[in-house]
Formats: C-alpha cells, structure tokens, sequence
C-alpha cells in the first residue's frame, strides 16, 4: 500500500528522547523528593524453613530507615493460582509470606537506607538462619514426578490422533530421538525496578512491567486497594523478553515501605538478583518421533515434553503446541508434563514454548530427510498442509512455502553439500543449515481513546507498552494515516494505568490488537469530522476485540530460516558466517521496527544454539552463572554484518483490521535449530543437548576419529 502511512520505515518516534536521556525509565523518574533506597535480602538455601533473622548490626548501620521481614511486614491478600480476568500476571503477590523458603535466591527480607550504598551495605549483615530440607532440582531425575498441567500458554495439554506407534513399526524410514534445551534468563539490559510514592491514599507505583493493566490489578489486589486508589506508570522499557510480565516483590515492598516511612521508596534488583527474583524459560526434555513413507510424507509425527515447574506456582510451556500445525501427517500425539521442582518461577520468556519445541522439531526433520536421502525444503514441502492438521479448519493465510523457496534462491541453497565435511576452508569445516519456523498469531481486546485539538493535533492515550519494539511509532502512524494528518502532529501518550486498557506487550499480540482499537476509535472520531463537528473538543474512545475469525482460521506467522557456520576441526569452535531469514507476517506496520525485531529474534536463536545455559548447581537449588560474566549470550565478535531477515508483502483480514500478525517472536522460532542443522552439515556432529558448545563437538569428531581408525 504505497501511499499509506503505515507500514512506511519510519524512525521510531521515541528514539531522540531515549538517546538524549529525556526518556526515563522506572528506576531514572525523578520523585516528589529525595526517595530512600531498598535492597533485598535474599534466601541462600534452596529448600527450609527461616529459623531466625538477626538484624541488630544492620539496623545500627548509617543511614538505616527500615528492615522489613516476615516478622514485621504488613498483613497482604493470600496468593492465588489465578488474579482478576483469570490472568496470572493480575493476581496477588504477597511477600515476605511467613517463613517457608520455596526456592534459592527467594526474598526474605528488605533493608531501606537513605542512599543505594548505605542499603546494599547494611543487607550483608543481616544474617537469616535456616532448617534446611532436601531439595529436588534435577530435571531429569525429577521426570518420575512429572504430572499433566491444568494450562499450558496455548492450546490444550495434549493431542492424539489416529495411532503413532503403528505407523512408526511400519515406516520406511524414521526418527526417535531426545532433545534438551537448558534454563534461560531474559537479562534485559534494563533491571527491574520500582518507586513507589503515596499522596495521602494514593499510591503511585513506576515500575518496568509490560503488562500495566495487569500490574495495576495486581498491586492493588496484593494492597487490598481499590483500583482507582493506584496508578501504575510504565512509560519507557529497557527491554523485557517476557521477564517484565509479572510484577515482583519490587513493587509490592517499595510501596509497603513508603507507606511506612512516608516518603517515596525506590528498589532496583541487582543483576545477580535478576536470575532467582524474576521468571526465566524452564528447561525441556522432548522426545520428537517421525515416521515417513519412502516418497518423503510423514505418517506420523509425536512430540512430547517435559519441563521444570516452580513447585510453589505451575507454569507449563507450550512446548509441543506449535507441532500440532506445522506438518501434516494423519497419525498425531503431542503431550506436556511438568516437573515441579524446587527452583525459582518459571514463564514466559521469548516465544515461549514455540522457541524451544522447535529447537528440536526442526532439527529432527534435518535428521528424517537424511535418511530419507531427501533435501530438507523438499521434505517439507511435500508435507505441506492444506487446512490445520488437528483442527481441520483452513488456515488465515500460511506462506510458508514462498518462505522456504525465496529463502532457497536468495541463499544460495542449491551449493550444499549434502554429506556433511565435504567443504573446508583451511582447518574450518563450513556447513549450511536451515529450519521453518512458526508462530501462533493472537489478538485480544483493546481500549483506545483520541483526541483532536483545534490545531489538528491529535492525541493518543492507550495503556499499551513500549518494550523497545516499536508501539510509539507504529502507533502514531496508524492514528495519521487513519486520521489523514502528518505523523508529526500525532502524540503518543502510553504506559499509565489511568489510560484505557489494553493487553500490553507480550505474546506478539501487542500490535495486532492495539492497533485495531486504535484504527476503530480513529474510524470513529472521522465520521465525526465528516459530519462537520469542529475540532477543538472532539474526542472517540472505544475497544475492538477478536471475533469468531479465531474460531473458525488458524492463525500462524510463518518463516524460514537459513545459515552458514563454520566449524574449528581442532578447538571445536563454532563461528556464524552468515544468516537469512524469510518471514510471513500478514501486513508489517513499519518495515524498519519489524525488521529489526526479526533480526534481533534470529540472534536471540543463534544465542539458544550456541550460548545461552543458566546452569543450576543440583546440590543446593542455586543458578551459578547468575551474571552477565557466566551467562554467555551473543556479541558483536559473534555475530557478522551478514544477517538479514526479508518480510513478504501479505495481508491477512481474519487477523486484524489492518491484516497484520504478530511479529516480535516469530524471529526466534527455528532460528537456533537452523544453526544446529548448520553444524552438522560442517562437520558431521549431530548434537541434540543445547548450547551446542566446542567440548561437544569435540567429543564427536572424537568419536568420528575412533570409528574411522577402527
């Protein structure tokens, strides 16, 4: 749509405050005056009791205000499994909750100084004695407790489908095969953060949340507050990756403490504090079966999956919900169990569910089209489906097969080598990989309000989030372009709880349904131009929602990803080349913000193949490598200028008025199994335990050489 507004690679209209500094996040707002600090204490066993809290020669320190535990904290709502709407991320969340001790690194207690220093100085002599008891934290030992969940992120526990060990016993070639992924921590370069402010009855909360709305329920439900008596502000975001979706004890101390010492209270975790107080991605175990004609069509696909749970608050990933649309095949089993352990919460983090199940899916199809003797695209598009494999009802639109085969051609595809080790540079072994990728496409209701001045200056004021991805813009040009005003004389005002709802940033649903509230309101406030009402006082608020479309299509963005690596045949180092990605996203509302998304969620799969692995030491419950110096993720040295991700033109209208689908983690999908599909065409080493990390490549070319000297 060339003369439209939307869709146009504008520059993202925030960026000049956020590179000035005029753009402050939680921890950056200034208060009504000097605000005292809070640090958290936090538990150094995995499992217990707290037996007693000594804090005489903390409280003696300078500068000491308050020292907050469960001995003393303010009675709060008890926790629930669900909050206000049935929303996890709306319930209660009461601290300091007596004296059990669920996981490693859980609060226990809050010390409040005048300055960061003072507080950080007198948390270390607060000492907490405890009753230790025996822990689980071992995923795989934990297996034999596993249970189904009563949710998952999507869909429904599990699948079944006509009879997958028949068609397995009676197949020309198949797969049976384990694939682990390890625990992930979001690590946005923004903390988490709180200040909190009352004014007489009034609680003001600035905190990093994604999820205002939510966030607003919850620390009013936590307070036993009514709604209108808390205002929740969350204007800027330094990233958030799905760990920003719940509040923490953050939020509810500072505003206990500031209530208490009537002043403002600000508490920012530590990095350290970040891998035990906030959620991260749960490890999975998954068994992938495939069974497949010698003609190449799958007759059977299974996936089943295990993952941790926080014993003290389920979460189940929907690891295995995305296979269910992805191939065809009339035999069909998908199963979720957790695993409860006694380890911090786990959530939703960076497509959750799809990014890891398809870390292993897609690299178990690489394995099928081997031994089928087939190219990998190929063995894809023959299993092609026509409608939705298990809900049998036609799919919005699905270009995955233009993904593929552009991805193909644009590439360089057809220079494979098809027997892995055949191209070498120097000592390197150099291999090319790819997978698809998939992404289920969600709306949910959303509020808008705008407002037009005598000057044509239009106003928007949504509760929506601006995470880094892009809502400020997208949503300005959708107001000007549905309005017909310049961009320039739009102003985006997001991030209050005091504005109409909307669902937040999270699940790539953010644009879709935000931007159809916005178009509507805006639809509204021209017929009342249209019929001559003068601006000035002209005003339109009103919601949009989804409707039986999401019923009656399954709704997926679709992508294909390819990749280049090479392989060190002497220290087992893995080094990307280069990288494509071909995406199908309905229509894109700014070609620069989604690109760079894409781009950004190839790199967090190159991270998930590669790096990332929030190692838990199995005798104490702890997270070891709990700061940005153990927790390896991708930088420049590791990633080459050569990485590009290509969006099709699309539009789909059962998705959103504006025929677009979600965005922001359909980068991720596919990407990391690509790289390990890579990897093994370099050198021959098929590693199914992510990272993929030089010792285990080692000990295949080891093995490689034992087999041939033999």
């Amino acid at each position: 749509m060339p003369d439209s507004i939307i869709g146009q690679p504008l520059d993202r209209i925030d960026g000049k405050a956020k590179v000035t500094g005029r753009a402050r996040y939680a921890a950056d707002v200034p208060a009504s005056m000097p605000p005292a600090h809070g640090v958290l204490v936090t538990s150094t066993i995995g499992r217990g009791e707290i037996t007693r809290i000594e804090a005489d020669d903390a409280e003696r320190s300078p500068g000491i205000l308050l020292i907050m535990s469960h001995e003393n904290v303010p009675a709060q709502a008890p926790f629930k499994p669900s909050g206000l709407g049935g929303s996890r991320h709306a319930r209660a969340k009461p601290q300091f909750n007596g004296t059990r001790v669920h996981y490693y690194g859980e609060p226990v207690a809050l010390v409040v100084a005048e300055t960061f220093e003072q507080a950080t100085a007198a948390a270390r002599l607060v000492r907490v004695s405890y009753r230790t008891e025996s822990g689980s934290y071992d995923l795989a030992e934990g297996r034999r407790l596993a249970y189904p969940p009563e949710h998952i992120v999507v869909g429904k526990t599990d699948s079944r489908i006509g009879d997958v060990d028949r068609a397995l016993a009676s197949s020309a070639a198949k797969v049976d095969a384990t694939y682990t992924t390890p625990y992930q921590s979001h690590n946005p370069m923004e903390l988490v953060a709180s200040l909190a402010e009352w004014s007489g009855d009034k609680l003001t909360v600035h905190c990093a949340t994604q999820l205002v709305n939510s966030a607003h329920r919850s620390i009013a439900s936590t307070l036993r507050l009514p709604l209108e008596k808390v205002e929740v502000v969350s204007e800027y975001i330094g990233g958030g990756f799905g760990g920003k979706l719940p509040i923490y004890g953050d939020a509810i101390l500072a505003a206990i403490a500031a209530k208490q010492l009537n002043r403002p209270v600000k508490i920012v975790l530590t990095r350290q504090q970040m891998f035990s107080v906030t959620t991260h991605r749960a490890a999975t175990i998954q068994r992938i079966r495939l069974a497949a004609g010698e003609d190449g069509k799958l007759s059977a696909v299974a996936h089943e999956a295990w993952t941790q749970s926080a014993r003290m608050d389920e979460f189940a990933e929907g690891v295995a919900a995305s296979t269910r649309a992805m191939y065809a095949a009339p035999n069909r089993l998908t199963t979720h169990r957790v695993v409860p352990l006694d380890l911090p919460v786990s959530d939703s983090m960076r497509a959750p569910g799809d990014a890891v199940g398809q870390l292993a899916l897609e690299q178990a199809m690489d394995e099928l089209a081997e031994k089928l003797d087939l190219d990998p695209i190929e063995l894809r598009l023959r299993n092609e489906p026509d409608r939705d494999p298990e809900t049998h009802v036609p799919f919005s639109t699905r270009a995955l097969v233009p993904c593929l085969t552009q991805g193909a051609e644009q590439f360089g595809w057809n220079r494979r080598s098809k027997i892995p080790g055949r191209l070498k540079d120097s000592h390197w072994l150099v291999g090319l990989g790819m997978a698809a990728a998939i992404r289920p496409n969600y709306r949910q209701p959303a509020h808008a309000r705008v407002r037009m001045d005598a000057n044509k200056h239009v106003t928007v004021e949504m509760d929506m989030t601006d995470i880094g991805t892009g809502s400020y813009t997208i949503l300005a040009q959708v107001a000007a372009d549905t309005l017909q005003v310049p961009v320039e004389a739009v102003s985006v005002n997001l991030g209050h709880s005091t504005y109409p709802e909307t669902p937040g940033s999270g699940g790539s649903f953010g644009a879709a349904s935000c931007t159809s509230a916005l178009y509507d309101v805006c639809v509204a406030l021209k017929k009342k131009i249209d019929a001559g009402e003068s601006p000035g006082n002209l005003q339109a608020e009103g919601q949009s929602e989804p409707g039986s479309e999401y019923e009656n299509f399954s709704q997926y963005s679709y992508g294909a990803h390819f990749a280049e690596v090479a392989v060190d045949s002497v220290t087992g180092e893995i080094r990307l080349r280069r990288m494509l990605g071909i995406f199908d996203a309905g229509r894109i509302l700014n070609a620069k913000t989604a690109r760079s998304q894409l781009i950004g969620g190839m790199l967090w799969g190159v991270s998930s193949a590669l790096h990332e692995n929030a190692v838990v030491d199995v005798r104490s419950g702890a997270f070891v490598n709990h700061d940005l110096a153990g927790y390896h993720v991708p930088v420049h040295a590791d990633v080459p200028t050569a990485v590009d991700a290509v969006m099709l033109a699309g539009f789909d209208d059962k998705s959103s008025p504006l025929g677009s689908k979600g965005v922001g983690e359909l980068g991720i999908c596919g990407a990391g199994a690509a790289i390990a599909n890579a990897v093994y065409n370099a050198c021959g080493v098929r590693v199914r335990d992510y990272p993929i990390t030089p010792d285990k490549i080692l000990g295949g070319l080891m093995q490689q050489n034992v087999a041939q000297q033999r």
